[in-house]
């Protein structure tokens, strides 16, 4: 199952994801995509032996952004592929079926060149301009969302991704996505999961997030 908010890890160090995504959890996070740039392999491994302990403990869904081979040695649930990355067809062989594959997307081709290599979602952005990603593509807005969705006809769930904030989360809804990522709005308040959650009726872990706050 693909979740309806899945949140992109953020720091200036390993050690800053790491609590980042300890305190995702802690509020509430059912899907954490660990996502470190300009890192080797090895640092991306160690920090996804600590990622996978923490996610396993709050039974959160843990993917690797770009590191494939990464993700089956620590046991994670999935992997994330930008268009630069591994093709997805030579991932899901790697990663067997008991896997998620998920692509990048900015154009209605790239979603349909996705498709046609079996991806399980398709994160597609950006919404609007946001400095998480260097070298960004044109923003999409929620025309270019609708309208792209119209013509794949949901053959695969849409996540977007780009800048996304609480009040955005309705109007997206309208497009017909399936839901969104989000990094900055969440790593500033990791408070404003449970939020995320009651406006994408995807809240199966509000009751345990309220408890704990």
């Amino acid at each position: 199952m693909i979740s309806k908010l899945q949140y992109i890890t953020q720091g200036s160090t390993p050690d800053e994801h790491i609590e980042n995504i300890q305190k995702a959890c802690s509020y509430g996070a059912e899907w954490v995509q660990l996502r470190l740039k300009n890192f080797d392999e090895d640092t991306i491994l160690k920090v996804a032996k600590e990622a996978r302990a923490i996610t396993s403990h709050f039974q959160t869904r843990l993917i690797v952004n770009d590191f494939y081979k990464v993700a089956r040695e620590v046991k994670a649930d999935g992997v994330h592929l930008g268009k630069s990355d591994t093709c997805p067809l030579v991932a899901k062989k790697y990663l067997g079926d008991m896997y998620t594959v998920g692509g990048t997307a900015n154009t209605l081709e790239d979603c349909r060149t996705l498709v046609d290599k079996g991806v399980h979602y398709i994160g597609l952005g950006p919404f609007r301009f946001t400095e998480t990603k260097k070298n960004l593509s044109p923003v999409l807005g929620l025309e270019g969302y609708q309208a792209i969705i119209e013509e794949l006809a949901r053959e695969v769930p849409i996540i977007a991704i780009g800048g996304i904030t609480l009040k955005d989360v309705s109007v997206l809804l309208k497009t017909g996505i399936h839901g969104i990522a989000v990094s900055s709005e969440i790593t500033q308040s990791f408070s404003a999961i449970p939020a995320f959650h009651t406006l994408l009726n995807a809240g199966s872990t509000l009751e345990q997030v309220y408890k704990i706050s």
